[in-house]
């Protein structure tokens, strides 16, 4: 009988696991779970006779995929799939996928109050200001960045957008204004949103050039990845511009050296982007629902490691 393994340190919710069960065992599956475990060596052990893993923020490192002898399908439940070792998955012959947009509106709507958050001074008495009539970038237009500008517009808020992978005419028609490169994205908004991977090519992208060109008060909002900022960048920047604030849901390395700003630095103790009940059943059941269209059909819609 094909074996699906829900791996999850952090578990998911029990209507996600109800719905994730009923899902696969509809499907004639048996479904095995391994939760909030804490030696790396009982997923190992659990893999080892997995046809299918499900994982949130979990690893599945090369040493994973290696136990998992029979493993043909890895999905991870949210937008980023960073913590799947995709080389050696593609070695193996093992379709990876991540669960795109189930996650979106939750992080969508914490990098919102985020803005809030900031613009009025952390809720702590002091003088703001207002969103209505400030320019916001978003670095990146997928599921998240369209939804932050739905609720932008609710603030009566400028959107500007930047995307080289996507058609001009396909952020437009949402009534966003496109840039033509970054530096023009970074010059012109007080608020910018970071929605990037973290890879080769974007890690420390986030630097001093593109930050000090924001206008006064700027302000960036990274639901992203802590590795596409240059913390040395970063502090340099905090030090020399007192109008510059920067918050995150997942704290630099330099956390420690920016608590000495605090009125314009924050981040959330844990990531939070995806920390909805509605977010953690979305993207259990896609992930469930991904896995029996692969093993019944081929779908391979969502594959991440073509």
């Amino acid at each position: 009988m094909t074996k699906v393994l829900v791996a999850t340190e952090k578990p998911f919710a029990a209507a996600a696991v109800n719905g994730i069960r009923k899902i696969v065992e509809n499907a004639g599956y048996e479904l095995a779970l391994l939760e909030k475990y804490t030696d790396p060596n009982d997923l190992l052990k659990a893999v080892a006779d997995a046809d299918a893993l499900i994982i949130r923020s979990d690893k599945a490192t090369k040493d994973v995929i290696n136990a998992g002898k029979k493993l043909k399908i890895i999905v991870r439940a949210g937008a980023g799939y960073d913590n799947i070792d995709l080389a050696t998955a593609t070695e193996k012959g093992i379709v990876a996928m991540n669960t795109p947009g189930q996650n979106s509106n939750a992080v969508a709507e914490l990098a919102a109050g985020m803005m809030v958050f900031m613009a009025r001074a952390q809720f702590k008495g002091g003088s703001g200001s207002e969103l209505k009539g400030k320019k916001l970038g978003l670095h990146a237009y997928g599921y998240v960045p369209r939804m932050l500008a739905h609720i932008a517009k609710g603030f009566g808020m400028e959107i500007y957008a930047y995307d080289p992978f996507i058609p001009e005419a396909n952020i437009t028609k949402d009534g966003i204004k496109v840039v033509k490169n970054l530096e023009e994205l970074y010059t012109t908004c007080q608020y910018v949103s970071l929605h990037i991977p973290a890879n080769e090519k974007t890690k420390k992208s986030i630097n001093y050039n593109l930050m000090s060109k924001m206008p006064k008060g700027g302000t960036i909002i990274n639901t992203a990845r802590k590795e596409i900022i240059n913390e040395d960048d970063l502090k340099k920047i905090l030090e020399e511009r007192q109008d510059f604030k920067y918050i995150s849901d997942i704290a630099p390395d330099c956390h420690a050296d920016l608590l000495k700003y605090e009125a314009r630095y924050f981040s959330t103790p844990k990531k939070q982007g995806a920390e909805t009940s509605e977010a953690n059943v979305n993207a259990g059941l896609a992930a469930a629902n991904q896995i029996v269209n692969f093993i019944k059909n081929g779908d391979k819609t969502f594959q991440v490691n073509k």
